[in-house]
């Protein structure tokens, strides 16, 4: 196998590390990252753009010198490098010593077992791919160079040595590698699984959006078409119009396809990040060694996990609603009412709506309204506003009476229209979309008369307030009874006058509480009354 090779400059890894994106570079790239003229910038810097992928990353608060050593392609070099005995050099490795770590031929192994030193070495066989990258020279601890990084700490996420974990990790739990790798190995996978599975996603949705890139394209031709059919008919003042259209619907077949160019870059960059995660994890746990998963574990789990919530909500960013409209008003040129517009969604005033429980009463100067909805061709909601909505009020008797009302654009469609009449009676209601009735207009207002209140006294009654006289009429236009004569008949009853109720509940005068029924209750009852 090759030696290990730096993606940036081509050429052998040194001391290779590994960035937040799981691109992995050489020492001499690594210094390069800073600005020109400041060449070792980087080595302090929080963050970095990766040369590969153009993704900022984020270094830790050590700088470049804290990245995770890229223990895979230490393990690419180092399986290059001694795939020959390490002891003659002429015969390929066939065996390791797991004592003393050496890689040995077949002849050299018989020799190895001979020799009195080396003979309670146990050798092995070297079986696959992951265990020669395993076979390599151990790691040993950065804070205790003589010591072999052989147990995780579970507590602190990372390999130690025994001193370690006498020193700073003697209450921690901790685990030999070779342990903990099962554990920590099975939830990479797992999060290697969903990684694919989104990948398979973000395919589908690529192709989707070369259909729909071909449906815009498409629906642009046919609404191109549809306005030149429509242009043919006018003159020099028309011809400009159908330019000017043209142009509008180049505009929005750019802007649409340039979303779409730019969301399928960003799906193609999120892909191809997706596919060297994937990669990368799949080497790990196929040809990593064990405190190589375990030192690298972290940063895979954030890149995968990263990767996969940006591509858990992916979809087509637009989509080919383009419509023309060629009832649309579209102002004048050189003196010709010109019709026709390029649309997303048009408003219809026949489906636009009027809603209130004011709607068809109202109170004189008294400040009410009601609400316009705004929906567009198929009936739906415009959702937007900006519509040229005019509302008239105006007097069904009094022609020079109108109301001036105010109509409010609340930006999603609907319009609130209130106003205040100070005339009572009937009011024609216009509302207007676009120079259109909306559905429902004209109609009609009710306007009532406001309550007035009453700051005099009545009497029990009319009778009673005549004196006595059996011709006197009521303001109801009921008359008294023959035969009742004095107060004390008055109060019995008043037939067919509904204007007893209220003089039985208002301050009663002397003379007629001479003869009133003995209820207290009623003679002191004192009232405001509404007419």
């Amino acid at each position: 196998m090759a030696a290990s090779i730096c993606p940036a400059c081509a050429e052998p890894c040194v001391e290779p590390r590994l960035l937040p994106c799981l691109h992995s570079l050489c020492a001499p790239c690594l210094r390069r990252l800073g600005t020109p003229g400041e060449p070792n910038r980087a080595a302090i810097a929080l963050r970095v753009l990766c040369p590969l992928c153009d993704a900022e990353v984020a270094l830790p608060p050590g700088g470049l010198g804290q990245l995770i050593p890229d223990y895979t392609a230490l393990g690419r070099g180092g399986a290059a490098g001694t795939t020959g005995c390490d002891l003659c050099a002429d015969g390929a490795a066939a065996k390791r010593c797991q004592t003393c770590g050496a890689r040995l031929c077949l002849f050299c192994c018989q020799a190895h077992r001979r020799q009195k030193k080396t003979a309670s070495h146990v050798v092995v066989e070297l079986e696959s791919t992951r265990d020669c990258s395993q076979a390599g020279k151990p790691f040993f601890c950065p804070s205790h160079p003589s010591e072999e990084l052989g147990l995780f700490c579970e507590q602190c996420d990372q390999p130690v040595c025994q001193d370690c974990v006498a020193e700073r990790h003697r209450q921690h739990p901790c685990d030999f590698t070779s342990n903990a790798v099962h554990r920590h190995g099975d939830s990479l996978r797992e999060l290697l699984r969903s990684t694919q599975q989104c990948m398979r996603a973000l395919e589908d949705v690529l192709g989707q959006t070369d259909g729909v890139g071909s449906a815009i394209r498409a629906r642009a031709e046919a609404v191109a078409t549809e306005i030149n059919v429509f242009a043919r008919g006018y003159v020099k003042a028309i011809e400009e119009h159908r330019d000017r259209l043209l142009k509008q619907l180049e505009d929005l077949k750019v802007q649409k396809e340039n979303l779409l160019r730019l969301q399928k870059a960003q799906l193609q960059q999120l892909l191809l990040d997706m596919r060297t995660g994937v990669e990368f994890t799949e080497r790990l746990l196929t040809s990593g060694s064990d405190l190589g998963i375990l030192v690298t574990k972290g940063v895979v789990t954030s890149r995968l996990a990263k990767l996969n919530s940006a591509a858990s909500s992916t979809h087509p960013c637009v989509d080919d609603s383009i419509q023309f409209s060629p009832q649309e008003r579209a102002g004048q040129c050189h003196g010709y009412e010109l019709f026709g517009a390029v649309i997303c969604k048009a408003v219809d005033p026949t489906k636009c709506t009027l809603h209130g429980e004011d709607l068809r009463s109202a109170r004189q100067n008294e400040l009410t309204g009601f609400t316009l909805l705004c929906n567009d061709t198929m009936g739906e909601r415009m959702g937007r506003g900006g519509e040229a909505v005019m509302v008239t009020i105006t007097h069904k008797d009094k022609k020079d009476c109108a109301v001036k009302p105010t109509v409010c654009d609340n930006g999603d469609g609907t319009y609130h229209i209130s106003y205040s009449p100070e005339e009572p009676g009937l009011y024609a209601v216009c509302v207007y979309v676009k120079g259109q009735h909306v559905q429902g207009s004209p109609f009609i207002v009710m306007v009532k008369s406001k309550f007035r209140k009453h700051q005099g006294m009545f009497h029990c009654c009319t009778f009673c307030s005549s004196g006595g006289q059996k011709a006197a009429r009521c303001a109801c236009g009921g008359t008294m009874p023959g035969g009742y004569q004095g107060c004390g008949h008055g109060h019995k009853g008043h037939p067919g006058c509904p204007h007893w109720s209220c003089c039985g509940q208002v301050k009663m005068s002397s003379e007629c509480l001479s003869g009133f029924p003995s209820d207290r209750s009623q003679r002191s009852l004192l009232r405001t009354v509404e007419l």
